[in-house]
C-alpha cells in the first residue's frame, strides 16, 4: 500500500539546491505535496536564484536573514522554521546534510510534534571542532529516519546506536543531478590542469592559512598545470581584505568569481585534478573520475579516502601544506590518473530520489514516523 504526504524540504545553500532539486522533483512525481522553503543562508544569485532556476528548484517560501551579527543570522533561521513548520503543518519535515539549515527544522519538526527525516544521514568528519558536525549529530537525535549515502555513512549511525531499521543506505541525490544533465566523464587523454575551490572559515578566514592557500595556487600552476580558480564570495573578500589578492597574479592561474553549476561541472569534469575543501564536489569529482585533495585535515566522505583517490592534505602549517603538491603529483601522474577514471563512483546510481519516495510513500513507514509516547507506568523497564 502507498500514501501521499505533505513534506516540507528546507534548504538554505548551493549544496543543498544542487542535491535536493531532484528528490523534490522525485516527491513530487511520486504524488506527495512538497512545500520547498528557502531559509536564506546563501544571498549571491549565483549560490541562489539563478542555480534555483537552472534546477528547477522552486520555493514556495523564501525568508531574508540579518545581514551581519552570525548569533542574530542562527536566532532568526531557528524563529522562521519554526514558524514555517506552524504555518505549513507538513507530515514530514525532510532536510538534507549538515548546515545549520538542518538543526534549525529537525528541532522546529519535534518540538510541533512532527517527524523529521535525515536525508545525507550519518557522515562524520571525527571532527570535535566542527559546527558541520555538531549540526549531523542534532540531526541524528532528532531524526525518525536516516537516509545514509552509503554503508560507511550507516556504520557510523549503528556504531552510535541507531537502530538498523531506521537507516536506509539510498545513495546521494548528488549523483541523481549529475545522471539527469547528462553529465560525463572527460577521458583522462583530454584532461588538463587544475580546478581549485575554497571557502571554509578555517582555510580562508585566517590570513595564514589563507597565504598558504595562495602559496598552493601558485605551486600548482608552476608544478602540475594551469589552475582553474572560481573564488568564493567569501574567499574574494578575506583575499581582499590582506591584499593576498596580488599574489594570484599568475600567467597559468585563471580567476572567476562563482560559475554557473553547469560551467562548475565542465570545468571539473575537464581537470586533471581538484584541490578543494568542498564536500559536494569530492562526491562529483568521484562520479567524474577526478581525483581530489582536500584542503583538511579530515573529512566525512571517507569512501574516497579508502580508495585511494583522494587524499587529505590540510593548510595547518607550512609541512601540510607542501603535502598539497605531493599529493596533486601523486596524483596527476599516469597511475593516480588511471585509478580515479576505472573506480566505480560510491555514492549512488542515480536513483536516490526515487528511493526517498519510494519509502516516504510506503505505509509500512508510518510506525517509524510514528512519536508515540512510551508508557512504562505498568513497571516495566526499557533496559
Amino acid at each position: 500500500m502507498t500514501r501521499a504526504r505533505r513534506v516540507l524540504v528546507p534548504f538554505g545553500t548551493r549544496p543543498e539546491v544542487v542535491k535536493l532539486a531532484p528528490v523534490v522533483s522525485a516527491l513530487t512525481a511520486a504524488g506527495h505535496a512538497v512545500d520547498v522553503v528557502d531559509t536564506g543562508q546563501h544571498t549571491d544569485p549565483a549560490l541562489s536564484t539563478r542555480l534555483q532556476e537552472a534546477l528547477g528548484l522552486a520555493p514556495g517560501c523564501r525568508f531574508t536573514l540579518p545581514t551581519g551579527d552570525a548569533a542574530a543570522r542562527l536566532g532568526a533561521l531557528h524563529a522562521d522554521a519554526a514558524r514555517a513548520v506552524a504555518r505549513l503543518r507538513p507530515d514530514v519535515v525532510l532536510a538534507l546534510g549538515d548546515t545549520s539549515t538542518v538543526p534549525a527544522y529537525a528541532l522546529a519538526a519535534r518540538g510541533a510534534g512532527i517527524p523529521f527525516v535525515h536525508l545525507e544521514a550519518g557522515l562524520r568528519s571525527l571532527n570535535p571542532r566542527s559546527v558541520e558536525e555538531v549540526n549531523r549529530r542534532v540531526a541524528a537525535a532528532a531524526a525518525a529516519l536516516h537516509l545514509a549515502p552509503t554503508r560507511r555513512a550507516a556504520a557510523f549511525l549503528a556504531a552510535e546506536g541507531v537502530p538498523a531499521e531506521r537507516v536506509f543506505v539510498v545513495g546521494n541525490p548528488v549523483v541523481d543531478t549529475l545522471v539527469s544533465r547528462g553529465v560525463r566523464p572527460v577521458p583522462v587523454a583530454e584532461r588538463t590542469g587544475v580546478l581549485v575551490t575554497a571557502h571554509r572559515p578555517t582555510n580562508v578566514d585566517d590570513p595564514v592559512r589563507l597565504e598558504r592557500l595562495v602559496g598552493v595556487v601558485r605551486a600548482l600552476a608552476d608544478d602540475v598545470g594551469p589552475v582553474t580558480f572560481p573564488v568564493h564570495p567569501r574567499t574574494a573578500a578575506r583575499l581582499a581584505a590582506t591584499g593576498l589578492d596580488a599574489g594570484l597574479a599568475h600567467p597559468d592561474v585563471t580567476l572567476t568569481g562563482p560559475v554557473g553549476y553547469d560551467a562548475l561541472l565542465g570545468a571539473l569534469a575537464s581537470a586533471r585534478l581538484t584541490v578543494t575543501d568542498s564536500g559536494g564536489i569530492q562526491e562529483e569529482a568521484a562520479y567524474l573520475g577526478v581525483p581530489v585533495v582536500v584542503l583538511r585535515g579530515s573529512t566525512p566522505r571517507w569512501e574516497g579516502v579508502e580508495a585511494g583517490t583522494t587524499t587529505l592534505a590540510s593548510l595547518a602549517d607550512d609541512a601540510a601544506a607542501g603535502a598539497v603538491l605531493t599529493a596533486a603529483l601523486r596524483h596527476t601522474s599516469a597511475e593516480g590518473q588511471a585509478r580515479a577514471a576505472t573506480l566505480p563512483c560510491p555514492y549512488g546510481d542515480g536513483t536516490t530520489g526515487r528511493q526517498v519516495a519510494a519509502l516516504l510513500a510506503d505505509q509500512a513507514t508510518d510506525a517509524l514516523l510514528a512519536l508515540d509516547e512510551p508508557d512504562f507506568s505498568d513497571g516495566r523497564l526499557p533496559w
